[in-house]
């Protein structure tokens, strides 16, 4: 077998011996990483989400099995929390000990000295059990019309992405892209023709985005992007080059092309902000509801003045003005409704005191 597709165990033990006995029994069949405490094997497991099995021993220095099996358990990763954890016991391990274990989660026993017969047994039963977990979560995390993840895996990662975020104190942005009046574009194109630009949307927008990044249809209408290590102003090139790849998207419509119209939201959580994945999204549902009313082609983010909340500072004439002359036409397009709002008492002072000049 290929050794990348072989599956990835992780054996802990503070005793060489056994570490190295278990990589020669297990290694025909399986990718074994080996740690000699809980704390060096805990370090293994955040930054590796291949594992399928952990072999750990109870008694160790630095992080016991105990402790090391409380943190996988406990941790918000799915993934992370349902690795099955097979508890290696010795002879100090009286029954005790292995209730306790078995309370904090323990999937499985083995005793020591194991032989390569019990050892595989269990690797092999408990692998294929992961496998067959992950392959039902993937398929009930992926959105079935363009193959990209679904509402439930944006959710799952932005988990991920925030917790990675703040322990390396490094930015995350994440953008929402909405097809504008999506009924009406739904109606004028019928389904069939409408599941095409969206499978079509979906390859052009997997074509600008980086390796590191995740991409998912989060509704019928939507797609969502999560940008680690992007701050806002990284965030907005990402969204100038979707918008470029959207504007070459164009359809017919009664024998007109028509280009896709779209709008967007961009969100960068602070860490003053509430990081958890249902504040980011209200912080985006602000912005879209916002964008929407704007009009196809609008973009709304952190950088155009909305609060954490949606809600716009009054923006002045004054201040529109000064934007415009320093290039931020954007902003005040955004603003176009408060502004509105400002001028329309102005505007019929003007017209009562010109319609009662016309009297005079």
């Amino acid at each position: 077998m290929d050794n990348k597709k072989k599956p990835l165990l992780l054996f802990v033990d503070d005793s060489k011996v056994m570490r190295l006995a278990a990589d020669k029994m297990l290694g025909r069949e399986f990718r074994v990483d080996v740690a000699e405490d809980g704390a060096a094997a805990w370090s293994m497991i955040e930054k590796n989400p291949d594992y399928s099995v952990v072999f750990s021993d109870l008694a160790m220095p630095e992080m016991d099995g105990y402790a090391l099996l409380g943190k996988i358990r406990n941790n918000p990763d799915e993934g992370i929390a349902k690795l099955p954890v097979i508890i290696v016991t010795g002879a100090e391990n009286d029954d005790e000990a292995r209730s306790r274990a078995l309370s904090l989660g323990g999937t499985d026993f083995i005793s020591k000295p194991f032989n390569s017969t019990d050892l595989l047994a269990r690797a092999r039963a408990h692998a294929n059990y992961q496998e067959e977990r992950k392959a039902l979560a993937r398929q009930a995390m992926m959105d079935p019309l363009t193959g990209l993840g679904n509402q439930r895996y944006l959710k799952h990662r932005l988990g991920q992405e925030l917790a990675l975020s703040a322990r390396q104190q490094t930015p995350l942005s994440v953008v929402q892209l909405e097809i504008h009046q999506f009924n009406q574009f739904f109606l004028q194109l019928g389904k069939r023709r409408a599941d095409m630009v969206m499978m079509k949307l979906a390859q052009l927008l997997k074509s600008v985005v980086r390796k590191e990044d995740s991409l998912a249809r989060t509704k019928v209408d939507q797609f969502t992007v999560l940008l680690p290590s992007a701050d806002i102003h990284g965030a907005r090139r990402f969204v100038e080059r979707a918008i470029k790849v959207c504007e070459k998207l164009s359809f017919q419509h009664r024998g007109r092309p028509q280009r896709l119209p779209v709008t967007v939201a961009v969100h960068s959580p602070g860490s003053s902000n509430d990081r958890s994945p249902d504040a980011i999204q209200k912080v985006l549902s602000d912005y879209m509801a916002r964008a929407a009313d704007a009009g196809a082609g609008t973009v709304v983010g952190d950088d155009d003045e909305v609060s954490a909340a949606g809600t716009a500072p009054v923006m002045g004439v004054e201040q529109a003005l000064a934007l415009i002359q320093a290039g931020k036409q954007r902003v005040v397009i955004n603003a176009l409704p408060d502004l509105k709002r400002q001028l329309m008492p102005l505007l019929k002072l003007m017209q009562q005191a010109s319609s009662g000049q016309e009297t005079a």
